[in-house]
């Protein structure tokens, strides 16, 4: 399954929302630096969707707000 995200990086607060069927907005209070907020949305979306964060992957957007992620 594939879903696209858009990333608010250096919010107040770690949220996720579901905007469309495919489509989550992801707050998180973690900079954009060497990865960290990358890391930090794997964990938010693994929470989220009740999903070990071994099998989501982000295949699109490494240094993009917009991304794309798998989960297997």
């Amino acid at each position: 399954m594939r879903i696209k995200v858009k990333v608010k990086p250096g919010s107040s607060k770690n949220e996720v929302k579901k905007i469309e069927e495919n489509f989550y907005e992801v707050r998180c209070t973690t900079i954009p630096e060497k990865g960290k907020a990358n890391d930090k949305v794997i964990e938010l979306m693994s929470e989220y969707l009740d999903v070990p964060k071994s099998r989501i992957k982000i295949i699109k957007g490494h240094s993009s707000r917009e991304k794309e992620i798998e989960i297997e």
